[in-house]
């Protein structure tokens, strides 16, 4: 994608922001990074990750602990008392299946987690977009009331003298009347997308700037059945899918009966005694086949889910690239066909007036698409950028400036 700093080049009057430029890419995401992470929304979300942790760790607990029990009888001047102790076994080892599904546990929440901050972190960066262009866009109305305001003087100073007529003024005015309210408009989006920067990035100042340039990747990156299998998005859905699974055989193995075994020892009627008890469910009555297909079911309604999101995160990635491609070579286009024009176009028409071989109809009218394409140029900019967004987020790429990333995006 071309960068923007060639429409600088073109138009000093509309892209003045240079301070977009003002970090090294690698020290912005480190910074970017730090201000995710310190947004409630996702020390939530890590608050739930921890909770998930101590769910995982209480699945990996043994199932059973051992039972101490006593009796104390006295019969005549006989003190009988018995003192025992019974474990029940996990004998179809349930154990091992909940420690399998307390891994996948741990893999669903943690892929939760970077989905949270992935998402958070595309918010962000389109809310600085969005401010960018907001930024340039006031930028331009303001330059264009500025020019309205001057040419109306220019204008009452010729009708005084006679060059041009009333209705070449009052044609004049109208203009400026438009602007004032456009550039009211442009100002309150401005507003509106600044708060919105300032609510996702606590420590960002509008001097800050946007996203630097070299921030954007030049070309994403395609991504294969695999890559999009350890998305976040997919593979929180993946381990939730084989947690469930494991919950079902884990609810298959309850269904049968485990045994108890206990041992005692103790004084009847002035003799001492031991003894050995055994215990087993007799499940008869109730052999627990109900809840054992409830599990099954959800496990495969949850595996079906898994493939569903597998399937949507990449039709919504190949669109969001399709997006982006359009939107990048129309943007590119517009560059080419306003490069060597925009910088002299003002001043070509202020002379061409003021020499008479313009009209003020037709000089109004000129600066006003004169405008109108500068403003389609940072539309195009902007929705540009808003696609690679969707691009990066789809495609998983936007992990690396998460709060617990160790390399730069490229």
């Amino acid at each position: 994608m071309k960068k923007l700093s060639v429409s600088y080049a073109m138009c000093a009057v509309i892209y003045l922001l240079s301070a977009s430029a003002q970090a090294q890419p690698v020290d912005w995401e480190r910074w970017l990074a730090s201000q995710i992470k310190q947004h409630p929304d996702i020390i939530a979300a890590r608050e739930q990750l921890q909770g998930s942790e101590a769910t995982a760790d209480a699945a990996e607990q043994p199932l059973y602990n051992p039972e101490l029990s006593s009796e104390l009888e006295q019969i005549g001047e006989e003190n009988n008392y018995r003192v025992g102790v019974s474990q029940t076994v996990d004998w179809w080892d349930r154990r091992s299946a909940k420690q399998q599904q307390a891994a996948f546990i741990r893999q669903a929440a943690k892929a939760q987690y970077q989905q949270q901050v992935m998402s958070k972190t595309a918010e962000a960066l389109s809310a600085l977009v969005e401010w960018r262009a907001s930024n340039q866009a006031a930028i331009i109305a303001q330059a264009q009331k500025e020019q309205l305001n001057a040419l109306l003087l220019v204008a009452e100073k010729r009708q005084k003298a006679g060059d041009i007529g009333a209705i070449d003024a009052e044609l004049t005015f109208l203009s400026l009347s438009k602007q004032l309210a456009q550039v009211a408009e442009l100002e309150v989006a401005l507003q509106k997308a600044e708060s919105r920067v300032r609510e996702l990035l606590p420590q960002w100042t509008p001097e800050k700037g946007g996203i630097p340039e070299d921030f954007w990747p030049s070309e994403p990156v395609s991504i294969t059945d695999q890559e999009l299998l350890q998305h976040p998005y997919v593979a929180s859905a993946q381990a939730r899918w084989k947690s469930i699974k494991e919950e079902a055989e884990v609810t298959r193995r309850a269904a049968k009966a485990e045994p108890t075994f206990g041992v005692n020892a103790g004084r009847d009627g002035g003799e001492n005694s031991v003894g050995l008890t055994f215990s087993i469910p007799l499940n008869v009555r109730n052999d627990y086949s109900a809840e054992t297909r409830v599990a099954n079911r959800a496990a495969l309604e949850a595996e079906a889910r898994f493939l569903a999101v597998y399937r949507n995160l990449r039709f919504d990635w190949q669109a969001a690239q399709a997006a982006w491609k359009r939107y990048d070579e129309q943007y590119l286009r517009w560059l080419e066909l306003a490069r060597g024009r925009v910088e002299n176009s003002a001043d070509l028409l202020e002379r061409q007036w003021r020499s008479g071989d313009l009209s003020t109809t037709d000089y109004l009218l000129a600066l006003n698409q004169r405008s109108e394409s500068l403003l389609a140029g940072i539309s195009l900019e902007k929705h540009t950028q808003l696609a690679l967004t969707e691009v990066l987020l789809h495609s998983g790429q936007l992990r690396a400036v998460a709060p617990t990333a160790t390399k730069p995006l490229n």
